[in-house]
């Protein structure tokens, strides 16, 4: 009896890596749930891995006389500060983007669904759209609290070490709200760059599927699946990155006190600068760390038996086959 379980064990996961087998259903509560904790492993690990570029690119925002360019920026920071300086808010990074990133990739899988049964007759584009801002919204309340923390430890190296201390801190000298001084611009920034990078990946998968190699995504391998997520992936941040910019230099701007409102931000920081400051280093961060994190998100769902991400054509049969 118990060779014969053994033996059936190992026959379904032979199956579930040829695809043949899914540990759980599409669009069930435990895929759901799945989403959700590859979307924490996918972000939370991506976002951590680049917390130095990451300490850099607040400093620039913040500071961008002192920090003026990646490589004497970097400079800088390690001989005023030392190298531990640059994993510095690394906790906030881990957790505070795992949460984001759990409620992002859920939530949205979650709402493309229900919006695609909902609202049969708008196109994939508009599918892609309210169900990527839909997750944002509640994405970005999970963040707030952990961003807050984070970039007062980067940008202040006295004001604490990690989460552990700066929650406290924080709490008592701004209260409740000082953790969510930052929502308007975090929303003003994520939701632009999450409906663009969205979408994009979804057109961007269906298109490589169509034009380039033109067969179904089913008659691909695992391998070649994989490719077009990386591919899709990097074009959806690099799209993402220049649309979500001024919302992130004034984010900065707000947490560190250099501004007392998003106009005043606005004005200190000037139109054109909004656009250009940390621009380069943005894109360095933002578009590997999206192509990352879709790899390993789709990875996940590979190793549990279910198709990869995207595809306007696959979005299409869901809806047709619902009705």
């Amino acid at each position: 009896m118990y060779s014969s379980t053994v033996t059936g064990a190992k026959t379904q996961v032979r199956k579930m890596r040829r695809g043949e087998g899914k540990l759980c259903e599409e669009f069930s509560a435990g895929y759901y749930g799945l989403c959700t904790v590859g979307g924490m492993l996918s972000a939370g690990t991506t976002h951590l891995a680049i917390t130095p570029l990451d300490v850099l690119k607040v400093n620039m925002q913040v500071h961008p006389i002192k920090y003026h360019g990646i490589s004497s920026g970097m400079a800088t920071l390690w001989k005023e500060q030392g190298p531990s300086a640059l994993w510095r808010g690394w906790s906030g990074k881990f957790f505070g983007y795992g949460v984001q990133g759990g409620c992002k990739f859920g939530l949205y899988e979650y709402f493309k669904r229900h919006y695609a049964n909902l609202l049969p007759e708008h196109n994939g584009t508009t599918i892609f759209f309210i169900s990527s801002a839909s997750a944002q919204v509640f994405a970005d309340v999970a963040l707030c609290p952990f961003e807050a923390v984070k970039v007062r430890v980067q940008t202040q190296p006295r004001f604490a070490k990690g989460l552990g201390d700066g929650f406290p801190k924080l709490y008592a000298t701004e209260g409740l709200s000082g953790f969510y001084r930052g929502l308007f611009p975090l929303w003003c920034r994520n939701l632009p760059f999450s409906m663009l990078m969205f979408s994009t990946f979804e057109h961007s998968v269906d298109l490589m599927y169509r034009n380039v190699i033109r067969r179904r995504k089913e008659d691909c391998s695992k391998t070649q699946q994989l490719g077009v997520t990386c591919l899709a992936g990097y074009v959806a941040g690099a799209f993402g990155t220049f649309i979500s910019n001024p919302a992130d230099n004034i984010i900065s701007s707000l947490y560190n006190k250099k501004a007392d409102s998003v106009l005043q931000a606005v004005k200190n920081i000037g139109f054109v600068n909004l656009f250009r400051r940390s621009l380069p280093i943005r894109m360095a961060l933002v578009g590997p760390v999206v192509t990352m994190q879709w790899l390993f998100y789709d990875t996940i769902k590979v190793l549990c038996g279910l198709p990869t991400s995207g595809g306007l054509q696959m979005h299409q049969e869901d809806v047709s086959g619902s009705a």
